[in-house]
């Protein structure tokens, strides 16, 4: 449940600190005075939309900071999938700066705006009046279906085998498109793998055909200049670099017995002598092996050609994607050899899930009409105790043709509110006040389903007074027993005197402005509050003896 809110610099309220209790509780306050706004920052507290127009003028960042009492709820193991500490007591804080940047924390842990919505998805059942609309949506009717039948777990494997059998299904759909497609293009890939195949293209080979082009089409000048350097080292008596360096290691060599600085100066000099001669040796073999070949210099070239005419062709830029395109060519023309099979063998897949579909959707619509008939036997029974004593209410269930995330049923309800009409569906024929009520109804009847701590209703006693918003307060009232927490933001005085606690919200003007506060009433506060909501602006000693009476019968 919510044990506490603690709003800033949100919409009207500057700061507004409030504690809640277990049970059934009351918010009163005149139209216009904030209790939207309350709502408002409750709803951003649990992930819905921000929007920096709600942050107070004049203040850079509006926070909002909720602590929730979660023990007995099974929440553990979804805080410890979504790694967040978890605890008893659950604090979240969210806060909107001007710029637009917001943040949220669970427990300290920063956590985006998705989570956190579906953590206080977990926490708090929000039901406004445009809620009513959601009556329409017929998921919305099965999932009602759903909560009383208790199938969570045959729905969740349900949903799981269908997520895939979507997958398959798309998945054999690619794979005839593409093998359609190759199909008609097999004759094409056929040629072209041929002419990649006959240009036995290997890695690296354009490279080397660059570079042997460059010395065949330069042999002359690369040859005169290797003979040039094998002269300058051994070009003959008096000009011979290799004795130049031989004579000189052997003159040190003759006096190092005298002079012990020769020997290792020798050594280095017959080194570097053995060095030049092995390079000498490369120079000259390299010399010998330089031969200029027009035929072999054209067959180089037009292998160039070859090469960049397909590259330019297929707009690759290497001779290694042409090969990698070579193999795609040739894995597409094998998957049309084989790719009959692997349909069908994906289809037989794809009719055993079918199968397997079928039967959990069989199993589920079993369920869900065994709950139905509870249902309209237990909302029937409410609503005449809400003031509709000839009501009449069914489900009827319809079958989709195809196979949907819940199943294959389609289900509606179907209402009137006289005995003599042939029910409609809901949406179509019930008033504002019948919605209200069929809505709360509801909304009691799978509250014991659902591990939500805390319920909170906006309005829902719209379009009724009297006895039957008694009736509709009791029935919350109820609601807010068994460890619940329900909250109903009233403008009914027979509601708000039925509250174990009853804040009010209101407007005060101080010295920065018009500012909305919330505080909790006390018995005499209360008395004067449901005496004004009956009385209006000028308070009667009738409308405080009947709100005392009120009180007196909580």
């Amino acid at each position: 449940m919510l044990k506490q809110i603690s709003i800033r610099n949100y919409a009207l309220i500057e700061r507004v600190e409030v504690d809640f209790s277990q049970g059934f509780s009351v918010i009163t306050g005149e139209t216009g005075h904030g209790k939207s706004v309350f709502l408002g920052a409750i709803s951003m507290l649990l992930g819905h939309r921000s929007d920096v127009k709600a942050i107070r003028e004049g203040a850079d960042k509006c926070v909002i900071e909720g602590c929730f009492d979660i023990s007995g709820f099974g929440l553990q193991p979804f805080f410890e999938e979504n790694g967040i500490d978890y605890d008893d007591e659950c604090i979240i804080r969210r806060d909107m700066s001007a710029n637009g940047r917001s943040r949220a924390f669970v427990n300290d842990t920063p956590v985006g705006v998705s989570l956190l919505k579906e953590i206080g998805s977990r926490l708090i059942d929000i039901h406004s009046q445009h809620q009513n609309l959601l009556i329409a949506d017929k998921n919305y009717q099965l999932g009602v279906l759903d909560k009383l039948s208790g199938n969570k777990a045959l729905l969740d494997d349900y949903s799981a085998k269908y997520g895939r059998y979507v997958s398959l299904r798309k998945r054999i759909e690619r794979m005839k498109e593409e093998l359609e497609k190759s199909c008609r293009d097999e004759e094409w890939l056929r040629f072209q793998l041929e002419e990649l195949e006959r240009a036995s293209l290997k890695e690296g080979e354009l490279e080397e055909l660059e570079q042997e082009i460059q010395e065949l089409s330069h042999a002359e000048d690369i040859k005169s200049a290797l003979y040039g350097a094998c002269n300058a080292m051994d070009g003959g008596e008096g000009h011979s670099l290799l004795s130049a360096l031989r004579d000189a290691s052997n003159a040190l060599s003759r006096i190092s017995a005298h002079y012990n600085a020769a020997a290792e100066l020798s050594e280095r000099l017959e080194s570097n002598y053995i060095e030049l001669k092995d390079c000498y040796d490369d120079i000259a073999q390299r010399a010998e092996r330089i031969q200029f070949s027009p035929e072999r210099l054209e067959q180089a070239e037009q292998r160039v050609a070859l090469i960049y005419g397909l590259q330019k062709k297929h707009r690759l830029s290497s001779a290694e994607e042409l090969i990698s395109l070579a193999a795609d060519f040739a894995e597409r023309l094998e998957r049309i050899s084989y790719g009959d099979d692997e349909i069908k063998e994906s289809e037989k897949q794809l009719a055993a899930l079918r199968e397997e579909l079928s039967e959990m959707a069989a199993l589920l619509t079993e369920q869900r009409k065994g709950s139905a008939a509870r249902l309209v036997k237990e909302i029937m029974a409410i609503l005449v105790n809400l003031g509709m004593p000839a009501i009449r209410f069914e489900v009827d269930f319809g079958k989709s043709q195809e196979f949907t995330p819940y199943g294959t049923d389609n289900v509606v309800f179907l209402f009137s509110a006289n005995s003599s009409s042939v029910p409609q569906p809901l949406s179509d024929v019930a008033s504002g006040g019948e919605m209200s009520r069929v809505m709360l109804a509801l909304k009691s009847l799978i509250a014991s389903e659902t591990a939500q701590p805390a319920l909170i209703f906006d309005e829902v006693d719209t379009g009724v007074s009297g006895v039957i918003a008694e009736r509709m307060g009791r029935l919350m009232q109820q609601m807010g027993g068994a460890s619940r927490q329900v909250i109903s933001i009233t403008h009914l005085p027979q509601v708000a005197a039925l509250g174990m606690h009853h804040y009010k919200v209101y407007k005060e003007e101080t010295a920065k402005g018009t500012v909305t506060n919330m505080i909790e009433l006390d018995r005499q506060e209360r008395v004067r509050e449901i005496a004004q909501m009956m009385s209006g602006e000028v308070l009667t000693d009738a409308a405080i003896d009947n709100a005392t009476q009120m009180l007196s019968q909580i």
